[in-house]
């Protein structure tokens, strides 16, 4: 456990906020808003006297919903360095779930932007002292007297606690130890199935270090964060770890489509980008490959010698696409697809894939590009921070892999079962993935033990949560939830011919009642879990005799 001062996570941003005073530190990308440091400090005062006014104390519980922005990323810092603790909610939730991790979580305090209010009544979440919004501060919703919490308000008495200013060396926050818990990270939002990640500050904590020793972040970083922040990957580099640093974080809160995407690394050129396979991948099938089918070139990729020139040049107009100033390219949250890493691997395009997950807050392998990462691998683990190891090894050296260190959470909120069956008996996360590690001590991730998907944000996806919704359906018998190479989701459906052979359907009419199903089940699934196609399957599913459906046989059927 990292107890020195150096590496407390609440002593990080005390000593950003003093030393970067007049820096930007936060934009909203698209509009005018940028924040110094000094001026986000400011906020987060004002909403430290907010939460003294709701009678807030020392570990409850505040949940934030909604896109990137500035204020998001404020409410964040504040629960933190108020001694409260954190609940960020993926804004593509639908309501019921986000109602059910706020109840779930107990959050006495919710901060919402007012689209992902529309779907949520107050009766629905009695424990709550008051919504405020998320787009301009004004109280959406109070179990308290409006006129002590409305923006005016805590402006007074912001303005009464500091009548000379508010100043660098005005801030003092109280010191927590990195034992305690900072944030509950909801690692599925379909309710009755979620899971709230405990992570103490001492994980997220042990992510800025290892940013740090690695200098993915720096005084004067640039980050372009499209990444949610709601999600560990983007939280934890692009915001926590690049503010701590001293850098300029420009928070993008649209949905991140290329186009967008290459006009923000246009503008901001920056330093270091994290991004998900599905972005890369995208951009390199839009520039790269055009290019690499022509004949003429085609032909000289072929020609020792003669091919580093070509891809020389590929690489230059890629980096450039990316805004020609960034050290190297992070991937994580989903498997890379093979054929583009090799492709870049070949052009020697300055990039590198890391592994993680939100139990681990979320990193817990990578290797720098200019130290040698390997292809395919997902680098090392963080030296001195997180080890890893192969439980019961095959032939060929793979096993679930499992790991500890500090970056691990303590467990799941109000789920004693799921936590110790996370664990090993003697202290090691199981990941839930199949993997190895070679003689130099890279991972390599082979499939996954269990049947989590994953989005092409790196969100977390569970099958049997969908095929429960699917099976509800008029005319299933049975459903099986896969996934596609490009991430898209494919459900098999076993029909109940009993019921189509009594209503007397015809097969038009029963693939018109499957699509009226993947539209209905669509209808209650945030974005990234969506069906895109439904294909019919003759008979039952073969089963263990656990009746099980036994997935694997059915994998590459899509």
């Amino acid at each position: 456990m990292m107890q020195e001062e150096q590496y407390n996570f609440v002593k990080y941003f005390e000593r950003s906020f003093r030393n970067n005073w007049d820096l930007p530190a936060v934009s909203d990308y698209g509009t005018n808003v940028t924040l110094t440091y000094g001026q986000l400090a400011m906020n987060i005062e004002k909403l430290h006297i907010l939460f003294k006014e709701c009678g807030l104390k020392k570990n409850d519980k505040v949940a934030v919903m909604g896109k990137n922005n500035s204020n998001w990323v404020a409410v964040f810092l504040a629960t933190i360095t108020y001694g409260a603790i954190i609940v960020p909610i993926l804004q593509d939730f639908k309501a019921n779930d986000a109602i059910h991790i706020i109840n779930h979580s107990g959050s006495k305090l919710l901060f919402i932007s007012d689209i992902n209010w529309e779907g949520i009544e107050l009766d629905q979440i009695p424990k709550v002292l008051a919504t405020i919004s998320l787009n301009d501060w004004h109280p959406i919703t109070l179990a308290l007297n409006p006129k002590k919490i409305n923006y005016e308000a805590i402006a007074e008495k912001f303005k009464a606690k500091y009548p000379n200013g508010f100043h660098a060396d005005d801030i003092h926050y109280d010191e927590r130890s990195n034992e305690e818990i900072g944030s509950i990270n909801y690692t599925s939002g379909t309710t009755g199935f979620s899971k709230g990640v405990i992570m103490p500050l001492n994980g997220l904590a042990g992510n800025i270090r290892y940013a740090f020793e690695v200098k993915l972040v720096y005084p004067g970083c640039r980050h372009v964060t499209f990444l949610p922040l709601a999600h560990a990957y983007g939280c934890a580099f692009d915001f926590l770890a690049c503010l701590a640093a001293g850098g300029h974080t420009h928070l993008i809160g649209r949905t991140p489509s290329p186009k967008i995407l290459l006009n923000a690394f246009a503008e901001i050129k920056p330093t270091t980008i994290l991004s998900v396979p599905l972005i890369l991948e995208k951009i390199y099938k839009k520039m790269i490959v055009p290019q690499i089918q022509k004949p003429p070139v085609s032909w000289v990729l072929k020609v020792p010698f003669l091919d580093e020139v070509v891809c020389s040049k590929i690489r230059e107009q890629l980096v450039q696409a990316f805004g020609g100033e960034f050290r190297q390219m992070i991937i994580g949250g989903a498997p890379l697809n093979p054929e583009v890493e090799a492709f870049l691997y070949r052009i020697k395009f300055p990039m590198s894939v890391g592994y993680g997950m939100t139990e681990c807050a979320p990193l817990i392998s990578f290797t720098p590009y200019d130290e040698g990462s390997k292809l395919y691998s997902c680098g090392k683990p963080l030296p001195g921070i997180m080890e890893a190891k192969i439980l019961d090894p095959n032939e060929e050296g793979i096993g679930e892999l499992v790991v500890r260190g500090e970056n691990t959470m303590t467990g799941y909120y109000k789920n004693p079962q799921a936590t110790k069956d996370s664990f090993t008996k003697d202290g090691w996360l199981r990941t839930g993935d199949l993997g190895l590690i070679d003689e130099d001590g890279f991972i390599y991730i082979k499939g996954r033990c269990k049947t989590m998907l994953l989005g092409p944000s790196g969100q977390n996806i569970y099958p049997e949560e969908i095929e429960a919704k699917i099976n509800n359906m008029p005319y299933v018998l049975e459903s099986l939830v896969l996934q596609q190479e490009d991430t898209r989701l494919v459900a098999l459906i076993c029909p109940d011919y009993n019921e189509v052979d009594a209503d007397g359907l015809s097969r038009e009419q029963l693939e018109e009642q499957m699509e009226d199903a993947r539209k209905q089940v669509n209808s209650e699934l945030a974005a990234y879990e969506q069906i895109s196609i439904v294909k019919l399957y003759p008979h039952e599913f073969e089963k263990t005799p656990k009746k099980s459906i036994k997935r694997f046989l059915y994998t590459n059927m899509v």
